[in-house]
């Protein structure tokens, strides 16, 4: 009998093996599963990719991709459409997005790695590590337009967290709010910073003497918030805040293609902007808001915490996987399982959020589902980004989605309620308290 081929299957078992024991933990991709085997439809998560090729289609996407992981398992990842229409470039999964405001959750987990290592506490007052930041004002309507008067108390770092600190945007989106015409002396008129050849610490540090639209504590200001913390950590690490996030957090978690700043061989893996008013068309090259902007050909000085990275639905989903699972991914803890359940609660006692909604540590927290009038759990947390991309993670049906696309302005698309519905509506099962235990 011929025993060689047994013996070299046994061989090449044990070299496999030998060879998974070798990698970093963390370079491990997340399992995939049939959607049956983890209670959700396949059928279903089909009508997912039929209705974004609609949106395609009907001229209202150039391309997107999504993600949906089940229980620690990815059930779908597809990709619709063109990265690039101009240029006949078909969309896959593996393309680069600007994530916007989702660079908002990694800085806030950044923070709170800070914390737990005894660097700060998010009760300090922000001026311990930015000075500049002793006395703030506020700026209050009047019958003569606008008053400034000091602010009755320190911004600390949990206010950045939550934006209640009062800070806005400058002049987005609102150009007629109280203080905004000297934000836009300064030269902050919205979140886009990629233009800027200016370090991240000198930007915050020129908003200090500028007047907030709210005192803090008081009401809930999207704005700077993030940016601010950013500079925190490079003070509070002494480290640069690329460099503090790929060391920290991009690469125990394997996220390979996540940056400030594309590297030059990775130029033809970024989705091209589009915006959408009427008709869908390409945004122009250049820097701004709704442009291509320079996250290629640029400065690359700024790193901007509120909106600055750049992503893959896969590095995306790691991170937020991670969340899930109480800090921790393939065996490389991130966090405390405390500290996650700490960033999860709401924060922002009886500041309107909006129905059925509260504000954490980084994100939005769904509190009354019947109250939201959407699919979802209580407990659910999430956020989106400029460029019409959302994520969300549910830790009752152990759900974690990503979708990413390129349009801005996004009129004609709705606010992510087809998303939501066709994700929910493909869960066959809910999952138990001993399924969520094993």
């Amino acid at each position: 009998m011929n025993v060689m081929p047994f013996v070299s299957k046994r061989v090449a078992a044990f070299v496999l093996a030998a060879l998974a024991i070798a990698l970093p933990l963390a370079a491990q991709e997340i399992p995939t599963a049939i959607p049956e085997t983890v209670g959700m439809s396949s059928e279903h998560l089909d009508m997912l990719t039929a209705a974004l090729d609609e949106y395609v289609a009907e001229g209202r996407l150039a391309g997107a991709t999504a993600i949906v992981l089940r229980d620690g398992k990815v059930v779908y990842h597809e990709a619709v459409g063109d990265r690039d229409r101009e240029a006949g470039s078909p969309m896959n999964t593996d393309v680069i997005f600007r994530i916007a405001s989702q660079t908002k959750a990694l800085i806030s987990v950044g923070i709170m790695i800070l914390q737990e290592e005894g660097e700060l506490l998010i009760s300090d007052p922000l001026s311990r590590y930015l000075p500049a930041f002793r006395n703030t004002t506020v700026a209050v309507r009047s019958a003569g337009g606008y008053d400034v008067v000091p602010a009755e108390r320190p911004i600390t770092l949990r206010h950045l967290l939550t934006h209640t600190s009062g800070i806005g945007y400058g002049t987005w989106p609102n150009p007629s709010a109280p203080g905004a015409d000297r934000w836009a002396q300064a030269g902050f008129t919205g979140w886009y910073f990629a233009d800027r050849d200016e370090p991240i610490q000198r930007l915050v540090e020129r908003m200090a003497p500028l007047p907030a639209q709210a005192q803090p504590g008081e009401r809930w200001v999207y704005g700077y918030n993030t940016d601010i913390l950013g500079a925190v950590i490079e003070v509070v690490s002494g480290q640069p805040l690329d460099v503090f996030l790929r060391e920290r957090i991009f690469e125990p978690l394997d996220m390979r293609d996540t940056h400030f700043y594309l590297p030059a061989e990775k130029r033809n893996r970024l989705a091209a902007v589009y915006g959408l008013s009427g008709e869908l068309t390409r945004a122009p090259d250049g820097p701004g808001l709704q442009t291509q902007g320079q996250y290629v050909d640029g400065p690359r000085r700024a790193f901007s915490g509120g909106a600055g990275l750049l992503s893959t639905t896969r590095d995306y989903a790691r991170f937020l996987q991670m969340l899930l699972d109480g800090g921790v991914l393939n065996g490389r803890q991130i966090l405390s399982p405390t500290t996650v359940a700490l960033m999860t609660q709401h924060h922002v006692g009886d500041i309107d959020r909006g129905p059925g909604m509260g504000f954490g540590l980084g994100f939005s927290i769904r509190r009354d589902v019947g109250a939201a009038g959407v699919p979802g759990s209580v407990g659910e947390y999430g956020w989106l980004g400029a460029y019409h991309s959302v994520y969300w993670v549910d830790p009752v049906e152990r759900l974690v989605v990503v979708y990413l696309t390129q349009v801005a302005p996004a009129a004609g698309l709705d606010d992510h309620a087809k998303l939501r519905s066709l994700v929910y509506g493909a869960v066959s099962r809910s999952l138990s308290m001993h399924e969520m235990m094993h």
